[in-house]
């Protein structure tokens, strides 16, 4: 289908999502595509599951109801890497792999003798994004057989499919300039008659309608962006042949760039009205287009208020041209469904709506715009009844926890000067500089998972896994002192998440059985959803820490997850501010901390690698989430003592937004990714003046490549014309659970190795 100035604007349609997850209800993606990294499967076998994938993923959404269907949502690792593929756009250095597929994995993962690209978060979510690369000799070209072929392969099934593709701003502020190349998005011109192109061969392919993802629409990262949305797509609206365009933005209020949209040609803008609210279609003549109304939360968890949406999407009846209820954005980053969550009680289970449950809402809300509510009457009014009990349950509201909160002091979130806590602990550890450690977890083995089942299913007791844990927990520290590491940790055996571990053990979260969401690639994620006040009941990690240190003569960091990630990486409740809910957790880390001190932890590392994640996308709100944040972080770790060394981790975030905060966290060691983007935030530190230590990862672990004693030379002298020896820690990017223990063997030689090279 083509569209021209006189073509009428004919959705066929009123009910959406901008995309779903493509994981698998049953995680069948991920054993696909690591059965096929091994060499267990073969391409055959991964396509299958692919195109089994898709088509029960069409098959929801048209049972529920949804009248028009998302494609090319599907990816084998990630939509912005395909996006690079489409345009062309992979480094040189994975040119030479021949086969398509493996030099896609190459680029996104790394392989013998090539580097990875970066990989950092998607916005302000937990779903991580490959970062393209742009430099002076990249040469931009089209190839659409992706999205066409899964066009087609919708058209066989009988579905209209919508394409869906990242656009051309949101691509290329996301990319990063390499090799002295200008910034990407001084080639948007380039772009754009790409996709003029593409938008041709999707008409000529039977598309009415496509869909271009824009989040970058709701931020304030570039400059003049409005004058460049409203140029980009007065071009890509001019073009003669082409789909009807619906440009997508989501996870924010698109601001100015919304009237911008407005006065183009595109047919329909789609509005996040969830995280941004009714404020900018106020400020936008949207009387011709077709809205796209994210009324549907697609980021958290909770039941929608069907009532307020509706109340809101008829605000807008009149205003619009043509109304589509829709999720806010991508179910992507929400369960598939609730059915198997057994464990849920029924006030609980009343108050949550995973993905199948939020597409039913969409329709029930689309029906009720249409025909009145009275047509969805015992929908609504089952969803009232459920969450009127969420207001009095009394696990929400915890006098103690809220008395707590209130009687905090500034004392409370302060420690001795950092230079004076410097001298203790040196004085206590006695460790040499350039000291060597890893960031806290170690390979998850088959024996772990087996135990982990068999303690599930009943087939052993509590005695017994411990047991187990406590062999595993043996023979980390046998390898790490066969190693050589100066600083050791227990390998976090009995955790089955940094996050979900402590959940499992706080009231107020509920864990989940199969609520996984995928965090990049391959890995895979069960947020644990945070319904009520927080309390510790009892010590999380103490006898784990103490079984460990008492293996060894070396010092054993004590692991714990910070309050802001916890948070970040949790389904949290919405009734609240989340500063509050933030302080709640930091109370409890904080009780679990001085419980460590106490069992003889004389190192304690509170993990934050989330801190950049829950940035607010626009700079007005970003002060205020920073100071809540940061006091947080330091109430957990202020309650012990000035010879107890607090450690903290950050890893794959644009942590230039954010590197104040974290001298503020005022750990006394910060160790923070730094191998994929080649030290680069050690300049941002030195720039604030940062003069506690320091431990840039020095080999990126999410690559199975294991780096040389040279490579990992390489990369500590990089940081040491940063930072001097006596402040600079040696340690990966990241935890090892991912990794085989023969890699992670091997890596750790070779980093040692290093170490003992440089000093």
């Amino acid at each position: 289908m083509s569209v021209d100035s006189t073509t009428p604007i004919a959705p066929l349609f009123t009910a959406t999502v901008p995309g779903i997850a493509r994981i698998g209800a049953n995680r069948e993606l991920k054993r696909a595509v690591e059965a096929y990294w091994s060499g267990r499967s073969d391409r055959a076998a991964l396509e299958a599951v692919a195109v089994q994938l898709r088509a029960t993923g069409r098959r929801t959404l048209t049972e529920a109801g949804i009248d028009a269907v998302p494609v090319n949502t599907f990816s084998y690792y990630d939509q912005v890497l395909d996006t690079a593929v489409m345009l062309g756009a992979l480094p040189p250095r994975v040119a030479a792999i021949a086969d398509p597929l493996d030099r896609y994995f190459a680029a996104a993962r790394g392989a013998d003798g090539v580097a990875p690209l970066e990989m950092t978060k998607w916005f302000d979510t937990n779903y991580h994004y490959i970062v393209p690369e742009i430099g002076p000799d990249t040469t931009f070209a089209l190839d659409a057989t992706k999205v066409l072929a899964e066009l087609a392969e919708a058209a066989a099934d009988g579905v209209d499919g919508r394409p869906v593709i990242v656009g051309p701003i949101t691509f290329l502020a996301l990319s990063k300039a390499v090799d002295g190349a200008a910034a990407p998005l001084e080639r948007i011109d380039e772009v754009v008659t790409l996709y003029a192109d593409l938008l041709g061969r999707l008409a000529r392919a039977g598309a009415a309608w496509v869909q271009i993802d824009e989040p970058i629409l709701v931020t304030d990262t570039v400059d003049e962006l409005p004058g460049l949305a409203a140029r980009v797509y007065r071009t890509l609206s001019a073009i003669g042949e082409r789909p009807q365009i619906l440009v997508q933005t989501y996870f924010g209020d698109a601001g100015d760039c919304l009237p911008a949209l407005a006065g183009t040609g595109v047919e329909a803008l789609g509005i996040d009205l969830v995280a941004g609210g009714l404020t900018g279609v106020e400020a936008a003549d949207l009387s011709g287009k077709v809205v796209v109304a994210g009324i549907v939360d697609g980021r958290n968890v909770w039941r929608t208020d069907l009532d307020r949406a509706l109340t809101a999407l008829e605000e807008l009846r009149g205003r619009v041209g043509t109304l589509v209820v829709s999720t806010s954005c991508s179910t992507l980053h929400v369960p598939y469904t609730l059915d198997g969550e057994d464990g849920l009680d029924d006030a609980l289970r009343g108050w949550l709506a995973f993905a199948a449950q939020k597409h039913a809402e969409v329709v029930a809300l689309a029906r009720a715009y249409a025909n009145g509510r009275a047509d969805q009457a015992e929908t609504f009014d089952t969803a009232a009844a459920a969450l009127a009990t969420r207001v009095t349950d009394p696990r929400l509201h915890v006098e103690a926890v809220s008395e707590r909160v209130a009687g905090l002091t500034e004392a409370d979130w302060t420690r001795t000067d950092s230079a004076v806590r410097r001298d203790v602990q040196r004085a206590a550890l006695n460790l040499p500089s350039l000291a060597t450690t890893t960031i806290g977890s170690y390979p998850q083995t088959t024996d772990i998972r087996k135990a982990r089942q068999a303690l599930r299913t009943g087939a052993i007791d509590d005695a017994e896994y411990v047991r187990r844990m406590q062999a595993e927990i043996a023979d980390v520290i046998a390898l790490q002192e066969e190693v050589g590491l100066d600083v050791l940790v227990h390998g976090e055996p009995e955790r089955n998440d940094m996050v979900q571990y402590f959940a499992e053990q706080l009231d107020g979260f509920f864990a989940t059985v199969n609520g996984w969401v995928q965090s990049y690639g391959s890995r895979c994620v069960r947020p644990p959803i945070l319904f009520g006040d927080v309390v510790r009941r009892v010590p999380m990690t103490v006898d784990w820490i103490a079984y460990a240190q008492a293996l060894t003569g070396k010092p054993v960091k004590g692991m714990l997850t910070g309050p802001v990630t916890i948070l970040a990486w949790s389904f949290v409740r919405d009734d609240q501010p989340l500063a509050d809910t933030a302080n709640q957790i930091a109370l409890a880390i904080r009780d679990e901390t001085v419980d460590l001190e106490q069992s003889g932890a004389a190192i304690i590392q509170v993990d934050e690698p989330a801190l950049r994640e829950l940035l607010p996308l626009r700079a007005a709100d970003r002060e205020s989430y920073l100071e809540w944040a940061v006091t947080a972080f330091r109430l957990s770790t202020s309650g012990v003592v000035d010879a107890t060394q607090i450690h903290t981790h950050l890893c794959y975030s644009e942590f230039g937004e954010v590197i104040g905060a974290i001298a503020e966290l005022d750990a006394d060691v910060t160790s923070i990714e730094a191998a994929r983007s080649h030290m680069e935030v050690l300049a941002d530190l030195n720039g604030i003046g940062f003069a506690n230590e320091v431990g840039p990862g020095v080999y990126d672990i999410h690559s199975p490549r294991v780096p040389d004693t040279d490579e990992v030379t390489a990369s500590l002298r990089e940081a040491l014309a940063a930072i001097p020896a006596d402040r600079l820690w040696v340690n990966p990017d990241c935890g090892l659970k991912t990794r085989t223990t023969e890699e992670v063997t091997q890596a750790l030689k070779n980093l040692v190795a290093a170490a003992h090279a440089v000093r």
